[in-house]
């Protein structure tokens, strides 16, 4: 068998040797959407302390309703649906870790709730 394995070219191997196929274990959009999500609890803890808050994503709904006077764009009435929901359902979702989450977080409604120092933290501890 070893004469045959030979004859069509295979050699033996004695070790496993690990290759890194990139600089970064991670590629660079699973780093955005952790961070995407670290920022989204985040505004759920403030907004859990202080429900006022709810009001900014709200209103920046409310501002981007004008740029689209026609037709808004899916993801906008999508949003405006979910920010009618109860807070907790809101919480959940902003914080979940699934597929539709991380899509509804590409056009997160929540810009405005963190300040900058809160939002540098997090890039910060995301090497970004």
């Amino acid at each position: 068998m070893r004469e045959r394995r030979k004859a069509a070219g295979y050699r033996s191997v004695s070790k496993w040797v690990a290759r890194r196929l990139s600089a970064t274990p991670y590629s660079s959009h699973r780093i955005a959407e952790a961070r995407s999500l670290a920022m989204h609890v985040l505004v759920a803890k403030k907004i859990e302390r202080d429900p006022t808050l709810l009001d900014v994503p709200r209103h920046n709904l409310e501002r981007w309703r004008a740029q689209w006077p026609h037709k808004p764009p899916p993801w906008w009435r999508e949003w405006r649906a979910l920010l009618q929901r109860p807070w907790p359902d809101i919480a959940a979702l902003i914080t979940e870790p699934s597929e539709n989450a991380a899509r509804l977080r590409q056009s997160t409604p929540f810009a405005g709730v963190l300040t900058d120092a809160e939002r540098a933290r997090i890039y910060e501890a995301f090497g970004s």
